[in-house]
């Protein structure tokens, strides 16, 4: 039956009762005709009443205006829903019988599809995980891959994301479900708090962090957290293999300054393997953000997710995705475009390909020299496509009580401040960053993939961190990055061999996620290298421990090497012309 685009129904606190007796509750936006219709389902921890959550990148009542039952409901624990809120921990059961339970609605035709961005995402990897009968597609954006760390990267901490996420994410509901009427002077203290985060970032130890030890009531969620025990018992309760479930055809949507870019890709390369019904969208995007400005650069008005290449906006590349797979009367689009559409920063252009990685990528790797200045301390040097024959190596001093600052990237810190690309120029006069910059390029330069830094360090103290990031070097001097990553060196070998340090020379693989910029004539390519991104990530105290749990932090000399027997370079994904 055709939709009256006119006429949508509200309902709202539609209960959902799921198997162990809790009961779970969606608002519903519908057509305002009879009839049978498929079924598209979010579910959030963040307030299906508050419109800058239920309609926060998509528009849920175009959706049903165009002939979709759109379900936006609160997950356990959480606002109206019943239960007690764990994160992760009950998605996949909870999602099952949610989506089970839409198809089952009078009006649905027994299709359902789910979409929403970052924790949103998660519940769908979650109950995709779990094999509902009734669940036929997926939009995911902007979310993790729900076996890894949630807010980690390669064992190390993502500090801000993780405290920021705690206070002003979960702290007010569930301290207001758990307080009742004492909640009011709580609320204050939390407002109080927010308003000063960024000095509170510096708190250690971290697992002592005052916002939420004056609260009692957060301290077990916080700790489970921040020590990434909600995602081990989330995939515990699985109880199944969970590439099981991976047949489920997905759109993965990505954005280059996204803090969970690496872990968007990976899902996409993933469920490739399993099925091909997947697609992939990355746009010069961050954290839930989708204007055509970030950070300090414009990418034209056409990047932006709601002029998307001047053709399609966010909300119709739902539509579309959804209409080929839920409604059985549709046989448009999708079968015949590439899986792959990409925003290739410096040119500022889209562009469709058949694959990610992109097949025809020529991993090409370039240098770190110091113009033969053996020994010396020194904060600069040449990135270069030769390798250097003599002993050369680079000293700096990683002092914990004064990290280098984060500066723009994937970061989602309060209110979504820093993110992007940002002028690296001033940061890179400490003395604790080295930079390596290639000459000036007389061509174009395309760099689109996965990026590597291979890295031989030593240091004196028995664990430290080494950061790398890539960076875009314009003609008057502003550096702007594009990519970055971090390595603890205790987890060298993976989190399950923790290795300490003796002072000798170790081959680190940095990863730096992925880009696409093309590296114009003129500009040159940079590399950076330091020991702390702070507070993006949680200062290595250099003793063996963490901030998690001790305050005691000391220095450490860290020395770079880069000859024949220790090559540190970066591997760049060069797309040929």
């Amino acid at each position: 039956m055709m939709t009256d685009r006119n006429q949508i129904m509200v309902d709202r606190d539609v209960p959902c009762t799921v198997r162990d007796g809790v009961t779970l509750y969606a608002n519903i936006y519908r057509p305002n005709t009879t009839g049978k219709y498929p079924v598209l389902l979010t579910r959030l921890p963040y307030n299906k009443n508050l419109p800058d959550f239920s309609h926060r990148y998509i528009d849920p009542i175009r959706m049903a205006m165009e002939g979709y039952v759109v379900i936006i409901q609160d997950v356990r624990g959480r606002f109206a829903s019943e239960g007690g809120f764990e994160p992760f921990a009950n998605e996949g059961k909870d999602g099952y019988d949610s989506v089970e339970w839409a198809a089952n609605l009078s009006y649905s035709n027994g299709m359902v599809g789910m979409f929403g961005l970052s924790y949103y995402a998660f519940t769908q990897l979650y109950a995709m995980v779990e094999r509902p009968p009734s669940l036929k597609a997926i939009f995911p954006a902007m979310t993790g891959n729900i076996s890894k760390e949630a807010f980690g990267k390669n064992g190390v901490l993502e500090l801000a994301a993780a405290e920021t996420w705690i206070l002003d994410s979960i702290a007010p509901d569930y301290l207001k479900r758990k307080q009742g009427s004492e909640y009011g002077d709580t609320l204050k203290e939390i407002t109080n708090d927010l308003n000063q985060i960024e000095d509170w970032h510096r708190f250690t130890p971290i697992n002592e962090w005052p916002p939420v030890m004056k609260h009692p009531e957060l301290k077990e969620i916080y700790s489970n957290y921040i020590t990434q025990q909600y995602n081990k018992k989330a995939m515990a309760n699985a109880g199944q293999d969970n590439r099981a479930g991976l047949g489920v055809p997905a759109y993965h949507l990505a954005g280059w300054y996204d803090n969970f870019l690496g872990q968007t890709l990976t899902n996409f390369q993933e469920m490739s393997q399993a099925n091909k019904k997947q697609m992939l969208i990355i746009g010069p995007w961050g954290h839930g953000m989708f204007n055509s400005e970030l950070g300090e650069r414009s990418f034209g008005v056409n990047s932006a997710g709601a002029s998307i290449d001047g053709k399609d906006d966010i909300t119709s590349l739902h539509i579309k995705w959804f209409d080929h797979w839920l409604k059985t009367d549709n046989d448009s689009l999708l079968n015949d475009e590439d899986p792959v559409k990409i925003f290739v920063m410096g040119e500022n252009v889209w562009r469709s390909e058949s694959a990610w990685p992109l097949k025809r990528t020529v991993y090409t790797p370039y240098y770190f020299d110091s113009d033969g200045k053996a020994n010396t301390e020194m904060t600069s040097g040449k990135l270069t496509t030769t390798l250097p024959e003599k002993d050369e190596r680079d000293t700096y001093i990683h002092d914990p009580e004064h990290p280098v600052p984060t500066n723009g990237g994937g970061v989602l810190f309060y209110n979504g401040k820093g993110a992007g690309p940002l002028d690296q120029s001033e940061l890179e006069k400490r003395d604790d960053v080295v930079v390596y910059t290639s000459e000036p390029l007389k061509e174009r330069l395309e760099v689109t993939g996965w990026v590597k830094v291979v890295l031989f360090a030593s240091t004196d103290v028995k664990d430290t961190d080494f950061t790398a990031k890539l960076v875009d070097v314009l003609p008057d001097g502003r550096a702007y990055n594009l990519t970055d990553g971090v390595v603890r060196a205790k987890f060298r070998n993976g989190k399950e061999e923790q290795s300490s340090l003796n002072g000798e020379v170790v081959k680190y693989e940095i990863d730096l996620w992925a880009t696409s910029n093309v590296f114009l004539p003129g500009h040159s390519i940079r590399i950076e290298v330091a020991s702390s991104d702070f507070p993006r990530y949680d200062v290595n105290p250099n003793t063996g421990n963490t901030t998690l749990d001790t305050a005691f932090l000391v220095k450490a000399k860290q020395t770079i090497y880069h000859q024949t027997d220790y090559p540190s370079h970066v591997v760049l994904p060069v797309i040929p012309s």
